[in-house]
């Protein structure tokens, strides 16, 4: 009785290992899987005791850069250990009766090793599946690091295109400043495809692999959580306050029927829906229906009123009732407001204009 129980429970550990490798590295969908948000979470402990005494924010997010990739690397020996526990314990219930000696084949077996075999066919049998199951998690990381840097590569290169537009760390203000003196504001209806486009993938890839989440900018002052507030304050700025001439005659030739805010609004919801289902994998709360002003937004009036300001210096077209674009704009913002204050805490990314509740250093 006693080595059917163990046969048993280390079949199940050795199952559920394989699930979750299974999860962590192959399956196509958002599922959170407990033991690598385990290992994900002692690994982070380490580097939150580590940020307490690094001074500067150079420092810290050069250190929190090994963050992702460590974690990542600390998970398959994690799963053989696991393994080793597993099939010691069936390796014992089928007559290796000494604990290290049913250790030593399990190891051996699973790491392909072959200095250790038991001599009963049982055993032969169990080794082939360990071997089998060890070249598969090897395997397994060696496609999915790949898989994983090439989603890395594309969320970046859009990034690197917004510094060129909204400035280091981005600003939507600086962005629109930028546009209005290239006399190309009209070309925004062109512009939210792109990142509505972008944020679909956000959601597919940082979702389905969720360790990318924590993968940081190459550039310091950088950072994916920063450039999606970025956009969403631009559209949320074009939505509620610019007045653009001429778009109507822009819009002839490709459908004059499609009102004429509908892709920046339709980015906004591809923006907020992809960082609430990312939140959804890591249990952060936010609220499904807000509404302003029941749901206060992070940007006061006060810094609305100076980006009019800085807008009807440069000679921007406004819309004339500022107060009927501010709660426009809070109506606009409050769909995406907590989640992108939660992802910003939660990923230590960097200050950032209408995103850092304050200037200074966000790693503290």
């Amino acid at each position: 009785m006693l080595n059917a129980v163990l046969f048993i429970l280390g079949g199940a550990i050795n199952i559920y290992t394989v699930i979750s490798a299974v999860r962590t590295f192959v399956l196509p969908r958002a599922i959170t899987d407990n033991l690598t948000t385990f290992v994900f979470q002692v690994v982070r402990k380490f580097f939150d005791f580590v940020l307490k005494y690094l001074k500067t924010y150079k420092q810290k997010d050069n250190f929190l850069s090994f963050y992702a990739p460590l974690s990542l690397l600390v998970l398959p020996p994690t799963w053989f250990s696991i393994l080793s526990i597993g099939y010691t314990l069936m390796f014992y219930a089928t007559g290796i009766r000494d604990w290290e000696e049913a250790f030593t084949i399990a190891g051996s077996s699973l790491l392909t090793l072959g200095f250790a075999k038991g001599d009963l066919f049982i055993h032969t049998l169990l080794s082939f599946t360990a071997a089998t199951i060890g070249l598969i998690m090897v395997t397994l990381l060696i496609a999915y690091l790949p898989t994983m840097y090439a989603a890395f590569s594309r969320r970046e290169v859009v990034v690197n295109q917004l510094a060129i537009r909204a400035n280091t760390p981005p600003s939507p203000v600086e962005m629109i400043l930028r546009y209005h003196r290239l006399d190309s504001l009209h070309q925004f209806n062109d512009f939210w495809e792109v990142w509505e486009t972008w944020f679909t993938e956000l959601e597919e890839s940082h979702t389905s692999l969720s360790a990318l989440v924590f993968f940081r900018s190459p550039i310091a002052d950088q950072s994916w959580v920063n450039a999606a507030g970025t956009i969403l304050d631009a559209a949320a700025l074009r939505l509620s306050l610019l007045d653009i001439p001429g778009d109507q005659e822009y819009l002839k030739g490709k459908n004059a029927n499609i009102p004429i805010n509908m892709d920046a609004a339709i980015t906004i919801r591809a923006g907020y829906i992809a960082m609430r289902r990312i939140e959804d994998i890591f249990d952060l709360t936010y609220n499904p229906n807000p509404s302003f002003p029941l749901n206060p937004i992070s940007i006061s009036r006060t810094e609305f009123d100076q980006a009019i300001k800085i807008f009807e210096d440069a000679g921007i077209p406004l819309r004339e009732d500022k107060d009927k674009a501010w709660q426009d704009f809070a109506g606009w913002r409050v769909n995406y407001d907590a989640s992108l204050i939660a992802l910003q805490e939660f990923t230590n990314a960097p200050d950032s204009p209408w995103i850092s509740p304050q200037t200074g250093e966000a790693l503290g």
